[in-house]
């Protein structure tokens, strides 16, 4: 799947595929344009192929077919050393015996800058993570959250032309990891450094990205911001990955410009954007996000309707959760804001939840059919 990041493309993947057994492609024809001073997401589940194709960027694992370059120059066949890449992972990969100066200091030295550029540089990195007092300490007596900060420091302080990440919060707690969300974020915008980043966390990847590649199986299923990720998703695979997605089995009855006519499976005739799925009578999921569900009736004619059987609701905090069945057997959620609007329901009670047509999406019933 090709995606194009205007016509100066800085990083570009070309029909790159990845087999470790000359059998099986872990990496199916990658392609992916990134302009320089992008923050692009990998995302997907273990073992999708996104920390191959960051592997391969970086030079660590060799690209079976295709080609990587970078700035329009070929690295697919340069040692890692020479590719000017920054790398942060997971477990920080700083060196314990030496200081916080000393492991900042590193990178330049390997590059025979001069001492006083060395000092100048490690005063600026250090002063740019807020870690001016710990220069004289070691990794084992920092915080994850300052570890992890040292080692974005230590990428970055040599200039490369792209810095890689790999899921380098996931040893972190919601909180800390959280900050560390925000701290990346402020460095990228102040620095304007081109990232490679790679996660599995959903809310991660919406909450940092320019733009976001969703892998599964090998193949990129959809790459595109998050919001378009979010409120139009390709096919179910990304509806299911990204956020949370209420799914409505029926067959499309008829079709329009931007809606199709939706018999549903409860009986129900409902309208939904189309998506991957605009025959008369191929079979359909609706998807819908369970903070477009409503409870009341103020849509009017202009909204589609489904009966369902109130389960149960989960206090969440800043919203609840409701849980419902339809009665062909359907399970939807609605999240409702915890305020005075949340309604107080009692086991078995049938309610009408309603949407807008334009909040809803008909996709193909296979789980990774692209928009043709």
């Amino acid at each position: 799947m090709a995606d194009q990041a205007g016509d100066k493309a800085f990083l570009q993947f070309t029909h790159v595929k990845k087999t470790y057994d000359h059998k099986t492609l872990v990496v199916k024809d990658f392609n992916l344009q990134v302009a320089k001073g992008e923050f692009i997401t990998l995302l997907g589940p273990s073992g999708s192929g996104k920390t191959t194709c960051l592997m391969m960027l970086a030079g660590f694992e060799d690209v079976t077919s295709g080609e990587i370059l970078i700035n329009g120059r070929s690295v697919t066949s340069i040692a890692p050393y020479a590719r000017n890449i920054g790398m942060v992972f997971q477990q920080y990969a700083l060196f314990p015996h030496m200081t916080i100066r000393e492991n900042l200091a590193y990178p330049l030295k390997i590059r025979k800058q001069s001492k006083p550029e060395i000092q100048r540089k490690v005063d600026e990195y250090l002063a740019l993570v807020e870690l001016q007092d710990f220069g004289g300490r070691y990794p084992g007596q920092l915080s994850g959250g300052q570890r992890q900060r040292v080692a974005l420091a230590r990428a970055l302080i040599f200039a490369p032309d792209i810095v890689l990440m790999d899921e380098p919060l996931g040893a972190l707690d919601k909180k800390l990891r959280e900050q560390m969300q925000f701290e990346i974020k402020r460095l990228h915008e102040q620095l304007g450094f081109t990232v490679i980043y790679v996660t599995h966390d959903q809310t991660e990847a919406l909450t940092m990205s320019d733009r976001i590649a969703v892998f599964n199986n090998g193949e990129v299923q959809q790459c595109a911001a998050p919001n378009v990720l979010y409120e139009r998703p390709a096919n179910l695979f990304v509806a299911d990955f990204i956020g949370e997605s209420n799914k409505l089995p029926g067959v499309i009855e008829s079709v329009g410009d931007e809606l199709v006519t939706v018999r549903l499976d409860s009986g129900a005739q409902v309208s939904a954007l189309k998506a991957n799925c605009d025959q008369v009578g191929q079979p359909t999921t609706v998807s819908i996000r369970p903070e477009k569900l409503t409870f009341t009736d103020h849509l009017g004619k202009a909204g589609n309707q489904v009966q369902a059987r109130f389960i149960v609701r989960h206090y969440v905090g800043e919203y609840i959760r409701y849980h419902f069945q339809t009665a062909d057997g359907c399970e939807l959620v609605v999240k409702n804001l915890n305020d005075s609007s949340a309604p107080q329901l009692s086991a078995k009670d049938e309610v009408a939840l309603a949407w807008l047509p334009q909040d809803s999406q008909a996709l193909d019933v296979r789980p990774d059919t692209p928009v043709s």
